[in-house]
């Protein structure tokens, strides 16, 4: 696990208003002069994939909003194995309970090559106080947080090991994308309450009977309806 410094992963400073994927991120609601507005900088951050954007127990003095890339949201247990409680993925938002806690509970890795855009959180908490729309939209970010959280628990947490791989390849497929991006098989099984072992030995049978396909390591192309129908029976 690589540590990368704010400073050697700074890409620049953000255009706010003209961000590709504006309209799907916090500041989405915002009119044209709240960003005249800004007395700081919101810094573009680049991590290497393996890298930690923050770690559990640190002081939480900022909010990302994810840019390109995945991360993964990780607990350590008592004898030092880790659980992945989430992953994040485009325009999703890494550290929302700095809003009400004073230190990270998670720690944020990124599992692919990641671009973040860094919210001081003292900024964001008197701008929500201020305006409606910032603080309706932070209450949308709440929500959907606890709708993955409840994802989590229902989807990649139940079921046979082949229905959670199956699940979790759909999710990172995403709507109308038939591939994906996978990680290691550490991971996989962190993800997903697995071994290691159960998690190549279910991606291996899946390759198997093809459903899924590798043409380079862990891009996967996948069979969706075949894989859609795999869950229903």
């Amino acid at each position: 696990m690589k540590r990368v410094s704010s400073t050697e992963a700074w890409t620049g400073v953000a255009d706010c208003r003209n961000c590709s994927i504006r309209a799907s991120v916090l500041f989405a609601g915002l009119k044209e002069e709240v960003f005249d507005s800004f007395h700081r900088p919101i810094g573009q951050i680049t991590y290497p994939a393996g890298s930690t954007i923050y770690s559990a127990g640190e002081p939480a003095t900022a909010l990302f909003t994810l840019r390109s890339g995945l991360v993964k949201m990780t607990q350590y247990l008592p004898d030092g194995t880790q659980r992945i409680v989430r992953l994040l993925r485009k325009t999703d938002l890494l550290g929302l309970e700095a809003m009400v806690e004073s230190d990270y509970p998670h720690t944020a890795i990124a599992l692919q090559t990641t671009e973040v855009c860094r919210l001081p959180v003292d900024y964001v908490r008197l701008l929500s106080q201020t305006n409606i729309q910032l603080f309706q939209e932070m209450m949308g970010r709440w929500n959907k947080a606890l709708s993955s959280a409840d994802r989590w628990i229902t989807e990649f947490s139940t079921g046979s090991a082949r229905h959670r791989v199956v699940r979790l390849l759909l999710w990172l497929a995403g709507d109308g994308e038939e591939s994906c991006d996978l990680f290691s098989r550490e991971d996989l099984g962190a993800v997903l309450g697995l071994t290691t072992e159960t998690a190549s030995r279910t991606m291996a049978e899946l390759k198997r009977k093809g459903f899924i396909s590798e043409p380079r390591l862990n891009h996967f192309l996948c069979d969706v309806p075949s894989l859609q129908r795999l869950l229903k029976s």
